[in-house]
């Protein structure tokens, strides 16, 4: 066969065959006597197999190195499991950043949803925006949270955080903050109830428990849910632990920097009224 049609047969275009082929990729195609490339089924094989083992991320050289010794030995070289396995721990953690990256862009749409509602009551235009944050212990992510936003809002926000159950504030929590300037040690876990009661501009839970158990407070449409995972779960060594615990404090960094301007802007606007 010629080259557009093993081309066509694996997906590609010609001048990928001649990329492959130029790279030692594929061997060398065999030549008519009127001087065209001539290829056969092994080649067509040997090319679905490359174009294959690209789709799982490995390399064009890498790929053809597997792709022949499946040919010809009927298996993948025991040497190169650990690269295959790789590739596929690879594609599993760009799945995992999809999805956050999803989750992520959800809770930006809901806050600027909650946002465009939170227009207040015109009295309330000169005070600062209350914000509280919820989940199951108060212990990591909440704490975090009004941490960050303390900092971050400075005298426009006026924050809490509360738990459903809350355990004490986790030591990761305040070791984590303090590499990001913030001196949380003299910080405690407060039960929900301390708050009720009171009115917020925004009730902000961020965990799945935290939301289920949420009363209906004061200011209810603007009730926002940032799903994050729980660093206090992880298991492994305080490293491990510590690692997670800044990837959430990184993750509450993402989702405060648009709810912050969001949020000032309603309130700029519900002033202008």
């Amino acid at each position: 066969m010629r080259i557009a049609e093993l081309a066509g047969q694996a997906g590609l275009a010609p001048s990928a065959v001649r990329f492959y082929e130029a790279a030692g990729v594929l061997p060398p195609a065999r030549r008519a006597t009127n001087g065209y490339r001539e290829y056969g089924t092994e080649d067509l094989a040997r090319l679905r197999l490359v174009v294959s083992l690209r789709r799982l991320g490995l390399g064009p050289l890498d790929a053809g190195r597997v792709a022949r010794l499946c040919l010809e030995r009927g298996a993948v070289d025991a040497d190169l499991a650990p690269l295959l396995a790789e590739q596929r721990a690879a594609i599993a953690r760009q799945r995992d950043e999809l999805d956050r990256l999803e989750v992520e862009l959800a809770d930006l749409e809901d806050t600027i949803a909650a946002a465009g509602r939170g227009r207040g009551d015109e009295r309330m235009t000169e005070a600062p925006i209350r914000v509280l944050f919820v989940c199951t212990g108060n212990s990591a992510r909440s704490q975090m949270a009004e941490a960050l936003l303390r900092r971050d809002g400075g005298a426009d926000f006026e924050v809490y955080s509360a738990g459903t159950e809350p355990k004490g504030v986790n030591p990761f929590t305040v070791q984590v903050l303090a590499e990001a300037g913030i001196d949380w040690s003299g910080a405690r876990s407060k039960p929900m109830q301390e708050f009720l009661g009171q009115p917020f501009d925004y009730v902000i839970t961020v965990c799945d428990r935290a939301r289920q158990a949420c009363p209906r407070w004061p200011g209810q449409d603007q009730t926002l849910h940032w799903g994050l995972e729980d660093p206090a779960e992880v298991q492994g060594t305080d490293e491990q632990k510590l690692a997670a615990f800044r990837r959430t404090e990184q993750e509450i960094g993402v989702r405060l920097r648009p709810f912050i301007e969001l949020a000032r802007r309603a309130r700029r606007s519900s002033a202008a009224v």
